[in-house]
């Protein structure tokens, strides 16, 4: 790194805390680590205790090397505050489970890392019965911001969810219609096309959540982390994704998992962002989303889509909180 910060290293209060899903790998673990280094509280939300243990274990081993060797940016602590909850975002019941824990801590919640996430997939459906990668990468996010947004809202100043998308957003439309891709069979089924749109929803959920949060403390960003040399990587290794893919492998243009997670660490904790919305992020800096994504008709589409999906696991109370004052006049 040559000195030179990737990200801005600033004091975190130990009371400030981060929920990250999908913290115990890739871009996730270095987010998680990095946040906890600075001082916050930081929670990983993943399937496996055994792998979150390990790596929190691994964050406190490379949190000691770096702070014997002097690396300035860190907090004076003798260890990381990290710790696991379970999710598995494939079940709705897996966020509720979540979220009555978190709850039952008593803790505030200040960032929110929708992280977690999967690459190009074959047709399959969850317990729940959607399309996989419609609920994996958005739909359960977006369910576990619903129930954390009223937490959020009491924790005080500069709060902040943040979608880790992808630039792969731009190269597709949105079809109500396709959401679910049942009128497909396994020939037919392109987990390419599906990945990119469930990249898409989340640049829509930031449209239409910052409306609805225009007058709180709670903004909503999202960001392309890069090409990035993680497991989801390799699933877009066939046809033309996959020859592009090498291509840019070749000219060095992918990125290690802790050259991705930066541009989630500055989304999450540069101080000049505080109350910043609406803004999608590549290389830390605001980059130009897809005109697709910015259709208000298709939003307000999606928005109504995702309730009818979630009505089981939505309240009334948690709805109007949702929505706040917002109308469609507004």
């Amino acid at each position: 790194m040559g000195g030179k910060h990737s990200f801005p290293r600033v004091s975190l209060s130990s009371d400030r805390v981060v929920l990250i899903t999908g913290g115990n790998q890739g871009i996730g673990y270095h987010t998680a680590k990095w946040v906890a280094m600075m001082g916050a509280k930081v929670i990983i939300a993943c399937r496996s205790e055994e792998k979150a243990t390990e790596a929190i274990k691994r964050m406190n081993t490379e949190f000691l090397e770096e702070k014997s060797r002097g690396m300035e940016g860190i907090a004076d602590i003798e260890e990381l505050d990290v710790s696991f909850m379970k999710l598995d975002n494939a079940s709705l019941k897996s966020v509720m489970t979540l979220v009555e824990e978190f709850k039952a801590t008593g803790l505030k919640l200040h960032t929110l890392i929708c992280n977690a996430g999967i690459g190009v997939h074959k047709q399959e459906y969850t317990e729940d019965g959607n399309e996989y990668l419609f609920q994996v990468n958005y739909l359960s996010h977006f369910l576990l911001t619903a129930h954390l947004l009223p937490i959020m809202k009491t924790s005080g100043p500069d709060c902040r969810v943040i979608l880790v998308s992808s630039i792969a957003h731009r190269i597709v439309s949105f079809r109500l219609d396709e959401i679910q891709g049942k009128q497909f069979d396994e020939g037919t089924f392109d987990g390419l096309t599906f990945y990119n749109r469930s990249k898409l929803y989340q640049i829509m959920q930031m449209f239409s959540m910052n409306r609805r949060l225009a007058d709180t403390n709670v903004t909503v960003t999202s960001l392309h982390p890069g090409v990035v040399e993680t497991g989801l990587l390799n699933t877009f290794s066939g046809g033309f994704s996959g020859a592009g893919l090498r291509l840019l492998r070749c000219v060095g243009g992918s990125k290690t998992s802790f050259e991705g997670s930066w541009t989630t660490i500055n989304a999450a904790v540069n101080p000049k962002l505080d109350g910043v919305r609406d803004v999608y992020f590549a290389d830390s800096k605001s980059s130009t989303v897809s005109r697709q994504s910015r259709n208000k008709r298709d939003q307000k589409k999606l928005w109504t889509f995702t309730l009818e999906c979630l009505k089981e696991y939505l309240a009334e109370d948690i709805i109007k909180d949702l929505e706040g004052n917002y109308t469609e006049a507004s």
